[in-house]
């Protein structure tokens, strides 16, 4: 099967970033004087907009609530917290090896613009996808907004579209919006959960996808889009 788009999920996909989430939303409750949750039920809800992550871990609050953790957990997440969030080893690589093959490369994630921005910039991977999508500017996963979205813009079919993620929410998404989906097995979910939702197949490196592709072989309609980010405000 031959893809055109390929859309990254970002958080243990590409970047190793799980410790620094669960640091941050453990913080983040502490700071508002509650008890954080157990580490396996806030790793589990990574991939999720915070809204509808902090929503599963603290069924009963307030919407004021909310948007007070939400506050606290950026602060953590982008400014005090110093937990390294690496790329996987070979992401940078394999991402630029298909965007000069000729692939429509974007991101779906449940990141904030501000916080995929500066992750952007942090490991210069910036001028290599040529969209994004972002859980506070659209619906968060499972919702298949996202991938609606960035079908239209890119102008691409959604059978020609690839979605590749780490969490049971990536493959509903892509699920919901008739698009085909990818697990990798290293990162939120194990490979169990994933291989329920029966996606094409399901990694154990993303160093594995350009052969999974094809031994990295162009796409049939090799993209003429330059590669600019799309531009959103925070």
């Amino acid at each position: 099967m031959k893809f055109d788009l390929l859309v990254f999920d970002w958080d243990g996909t590409l970047m190793d970033s799980e410790a620094r989430i669960v640091a941050s939303m453990s913080a983040a409750f502490a700071d508002l004087g509650l008890q954080p949750p157990p580490p396996a039920q806030a790793r589990d809800v990574i991939g999720l907009g915070l809204e509808q992550a902090i929503r599963r871990l603290w069924p009963e609050s307030a919407p004021t609530q909310r948007l007070d953790l939400i506050q606290r957990y950026r602060h953590h997440f982008l400014e005090a917290n110093d937990t390294p969030t690496p790329l996987f080893e070979q992401a940078a690589e394999v991402v630029t090896e298909l965007h000069a093959a000729g692939y429509l490369l974007a991101v779906a994630t449940g990141k904030s613009r501000r916080g995929l921005d500066s992750a952007l910039r942090q490991t210069g991977l910036d001028a290599v996808f040529h969209a994004t999508r972002c859980a506070d500017e659209t619906f968060s996963k499972p919702h298949p907004q996202m991938l609606l979205e960035l079908l239209d813009e890119l102008g691409t079919d959604a059978g020609r579209c690839l979605m590749i993620g780490d969490t049971e929410y990536d493959l509903q998404m892509a699920r919901n919006a008739g698009v085909a989906a990818l697990g990798v097995s290293y990162g939120v979910h194990a490979p169990e959960r994933l291989l329920a939702l029966e996606p094409l197949g399901c990694l154990s490196a993303i160093a594995e996808l350009p052969q999974w592709l094809g031994q990295g072989a162009r796409p049939e309609h090799p993209s003429s889009v330059t590669g600019a980010l799309e531009v959103a405000s925070a």
